[in-house]
């Protein structure tokens, strides 16, 4: 089961909150300090820079950030395609990828982090990733002097927009456009080709028994979009809803897309007369992929539109 979409479940079922991301933009200002008395000329004692946050708050950093802290597994793998990987001294014990991750100290589960760990290791930052982590955690960390931004995308131009802001507030700008650039490409490329071609309607499955899905919520609907198809729940509200059998049988999808999983590798008994069964279009793909609204979101799309629209990409197998 995949762990981020696991903890999304948990919370629909616990009647926790989603919240949608919201604006962006930076300021930059130069505070000096001027000495009463003093011959000297004024001394420059921090940059002062303001951030917007994914949840429109204002982030005002001084000085430069060195040491960062990631509760989920998405938002490690934004800072590592941000070029700030060594920035990072500690991260969730979900956060896997890239394989350097592995190495970074934990601070334990993305809902259960240990507070008392994160600020004895003096991180100048805090990203999390949802408004829940913000309302739990926030106090705590902004207590300890402890800043705390929001990443929370919601289409692939928001992924980029995250990486780049972190690369702002990082100073790693120069590593970050390039991966930007190139993950860009690839969209475009897969776009170009799945453009014109008639859309497959699809259902994402989350979970086989009970079944959850994506609603109009969530951040899958733009890359399935780009790869060709469009979700059957799409006008179902939030992002992960819970559907039932009823509900589930007049769907009757053209295909059906499997988050990898143990307990999720054939679709529901629901869709056993569904068009995507009949016509042997199920596919599977890695729950990673398409539970993180990272970077590999890019792998995610591809991955899709090869299976959805196959002759169009026939000559890159």
């Amino acid at each position: 089961m995949i762990k981020e979409v696991q903890i999304t479940i948990r919370l629909l079922i616990l009647a926790a909150v989603f919240v949608a991301a919201a604006c962006s933009g930076s300021t930059t200002s130069n505070a000096v300090l001027d000495v009463p008395g003093s011959q000297e000329a004024p001394t420059p004692v921090s940059s002062i820079r303001n951030f917007m946050d994914d949840l429109g708050r204002n982030i005002e950093v001084k000085g430069e950030v060195r040491r960062v802290v990631s509760l989920a597994p998405s938002v490690t793998e934004l800072v590592f395609a941000a070029g700030g990987g060594d920035r990072l001294v500690g991260v969730t014990s979900f956060c896997d990828f890239p394989e350097q991750a592995k190495g970074i100290a934990k601070i334990g589960d993305t809902m259960n982090p240990n507070m008392e760990t994160i600020v004895a290791m003096k991180p100048d930052m805090v990203f999390v990733s949802t408004a829940s982590q913000v309302e739990a955690f926030t106090k705590t960390l902004e207590q300890n002097g402890i800043l705390v931004y929001v990443t929370n995308p919601t289409t692939i131009d928001g992924v980029f927009y995250n990486i780049r802001q972190i690369a702002d507030i990082l100073g790693t700008t120069d590593k970050a456009e390039p991966m930007i650039a190139a993950l860009r490409d690839r969209v475009g490329k897969v776009w170009t080709k799945t453009r014109p071609a008639e859309k497959v309607r699809v259902f994402v499955q989350i979970s086989r028994e009970p079944l959850f899905t994506i609603g109009r919520d969530s951040f899958l609907n733009e890359p399935l979009a780009k790869a060709g198809a469009i979700s059957a729940t799409v006008d179902v509200e939030t992002a992960f809803p819970r559907l039932s059998k009823e509900s589930a049988l007049v769907l009757r999808p053209e295909a059906i897309i499997l988050s990898d999983s143990e307990d999720n590798r054939e679709p529901n008994e629901v869709f056993k007369d569904s068009p995507a069964v009949k016509n042997g279009r199920v596919y599977r793909i890695d729950a990673d992929l398409i539970s993180r609204p990272g970077p590999r979101l890019v792998d995610a799309l591809e991955k899709l539109a090869a299976m959805l629209h196959p002759d169009l990409f026939k000559r890159e197998e």
